[in-house]
């Protein structure tokens, strides 16, 4: 059997090795390549594969439809919309995800962007290389203000406990109701979150129903000093509408760690001209801890679907 890992899983070469050991004793042969999004290269590097290994890296149904002998995708991800899956359907193409390796990694940098959004720190960390006080700057606690979190799975749940830690009133909208959320959570209307909400955090998928929810609308329906913070998919955001509601004042600032296009980001990204920012390239899943968790759940994921014991499948 032969697996093409065919971008870095983040993790050093002696734990890719100490990972791949158990399964090449089995006969498995792995092969890695360095990221590429040439449509003709990917698919001279995976037609003879029998699996695939990627992270966030777009996978077309264009390659996955050339690849004649693939019969298992792993995703190192939580989210697949990079994924052909329509080409996965028709060619009976297994794929499982990761689910759950980033859970505390996106659910901190979240916390940190609220704080650092609350008490203004890039603006008075400047004014202290100025030589400058903090006059006009002074921010505000989390404690006792409304978070509102839009999409309530396993991340989700953790930023609310999170927060709750912190002394917020959590706010919910997810499509569906969770009976298992914890009293503290309260389960409402989309449009209830976004009007009552200091803070509002994004950790809800990217489908048909997501794909620009929050426009120029929704943003108008939240508190002109609320924050909003991404770190779900960016086209969830009509990111010129929010880079005009930032600027226009409709509401207060932004925490945003997802674009429409995948870091590095060109000059004509509009949140890189919008005022009261914090911008990370995609860093919310990433912590040393994370990934290699990602990298055990990735390995598992083919040990046990090699034993036909398909694990967090998506198909």
């Amino acid at each position: 059997m032969k697996v093409v890992i065919m971008e870095s899983l983040g993790i050093s070469e002696e734990e890719l090795d100490a990972r791949k050991k158990p399964l090449e004793e089995k006969g498995v042969e792995f092969v890695s390549y360095p990221r590429t999004l040439d449509v003709p290269t990917l698919i001279g590097q995976a037609k003879d594969a029998d699996a695939m290994i990627i992270a966030n890296m777009p996978m077309p149904g264009e390659v996955i439809r050339a690849c004649d002998k693939l019969k298992y995708i792993d995703v190192a991800f939580t989210g697949v919309d990079h994924v052909g899956l329509d080409a996965c359907k028709e060619k009976g193409v297994a794929v499982s995800n990761a689910s759950g390796y980033s859970n505390e990694a996106v659910a901190e940098l979240v916390i940190g962007m609220a704080v650092s959004l609350l008490r203004n720190v890039s603006k008075v960390e400047e004014r202290a290389r100025q030589g400058r006080t903090k006059d006009g700057l002074v921010g505000c606690e989390i404690k006792g203000r409304n978070v509102g979190i839009i999409g309530l799975g396993k991340i989700g749940m953790r930023s609310a406990e999170l927060f709750h830690a912190f002394g917020a009133n959590v706010l919910a909208s997810s499509r569906t109701n969770h009976a298992d959320a914890p009293e503290y959570v309260r389960q409402v209307p989309l449009e209830e979150v976004l009007s009552e909400s200091d803070v509002v955090v994004l950790h809800c998928p990217l489908n048909d129903s997501t794909r620009g929810m929050i426009d120029a609308q929704k943003l108008e329906m939240m508190k002109k000093n609320a924050i909003l913070i991404n770190v779900a998919r960016g086209p969830v955001v009509n990111a010129k509408d929010l880079a005009d509601a930032l600027n226009n004042d409709v509401i207060a600032g932004a925490g945003i760690d997802v674009f429409d296009v995948e870091p590095p980001l060109s000059d004509n990204e509009p949140l890189l001209h919008a005022k009261n920012t914090l911008l990370t390239p995609h860093v919310a899943f990433a912590s040393e801890e994370s990934m290699s968790l990602r990298a055990e759940i990735v390995f598992d994921n083919l040990a046990s679907w090699m034993d036909g014991n398909q694990k967090n499948v998506i198909l």
